[in-house]
């Protein structure tokens, strides 16, 4: 069942109008970030945002969307940078002439969840062999459909499986919504979705016991999360704040903030891995 709301492009776009609008704005002193929804579900950006200001004076506001539409929002000169996880389109963007000064921030993996009681059973099997077992059952899938890092990831891992991505099928739901939405979709439906294990952990913590939903694979290699920091090309957007999203990058990759980052947690679980003092 392909349903694919223009909902998040909207309101990006109200996002935009609203933040230019607020009163006491300070074109020099501000910054507009595009991101995954992952880092403004968990909480990651109202923990960093205050401490950025103090230490720059710069305010951070952010647009929370799928990598596919920050990107978007980046190439149409709509955010100074960006924050995203879809490696393959990253570079096509950079190669385009849309984006600079790319670099690594943090990782975490990606997840299947599902019902406990697993009846796709799912439980144990490689991502793959998962996938292709909830494909046999026609079990309730919720799949975020919005071209965001966890969708393209979750369509590789349906050509892995050697199955083409389910059209015009009653028990799979493209909800066009953000991860935490999408997890609610999949939880209300009895269902299964991939999500990264940051917004679950965020998930999770919203029940007292045993969530409706459990983690059923993990630890596959091909489930690893890299979340980068991009700066749109000035060269492509001469108007942007090329120069407070060059402050926002180097603060955001500093050893100082990669502790801030690997410090950050949930139920006593850390949601990100710092590693930009890698490269």
């Amino acid at each position: 069942m392909r349903t694919r709301p223009v909902i998040v492009f909207i309101a990006c776009a109200l996002s935009i109008i609203f933040i230019a609008a607020t009163p006491g704005f300070a074109a020099d002193r501000f910054l507009l970030l595009a991101t995954t929804t992952s880092t403004d579900n968990t909480g990651l950006l109202d923990y960093l945002a205050p401490l950025f200001e103090a230490d720059t004076g710069i305010e951070l506001r952010w647009v929370a969307t799928g990598t596919g539409q920050a990107l978007v929002l980046g190439q149409n000169c709509d955010a100074d940078v960006l924050i995203v996880h879809d490696p393959a389109a990253e570079e096509q963007f950079i190669n385009n002439g849309f984006g600079i000064d790319r670099h690594r921030i943090m990782y975490n993996d990606f997840v299947l969840i599902g019902p406990a009681d697993d009846p796709a059973e799912a439980r144990g099997k490689t991502v793959p062999e998962a996938f292709a077992s909830i494909n046999s059952q026609r079990a309730n899938f919720a799949s975020r459909g919005d071209d965001s890092g966890t969708h393209v990831k979750e369509q590789s891992i349906w050509a892995a499986a050697g199955l083409p991505v389910p059209d015009n099928e009653q028990w799979y739901m493209e909800t066009g919504q953000g991860m935490l939405n999408t997890i609610t979709i999949a939880a209300e439906t009895g269902g299964y979705t991939l999500t990264d294990r940051g917004t679950y952990i965020r998930y999770e913590s919203n029940f007292d016991g045993n969530p409706p939903l459990v983690i059923l694979v993990e630890g596959d290699s091909v489930l690893h999360n890299q979340y980068s920091i991009i700066a749109v090309n000035p060269a492509s957007c001469p108007d942007i704040r090329y120069d407070l999203a060059t402050t926002f990058i180097d603060w955001m990759t500093s050893p100082e903030t990669q502790a801030l980052i690997g410090g950050f947690t949930l139920l006593g679980k850390q949601l990100y891995i710092p590693n930009a003092l890698e490269e």
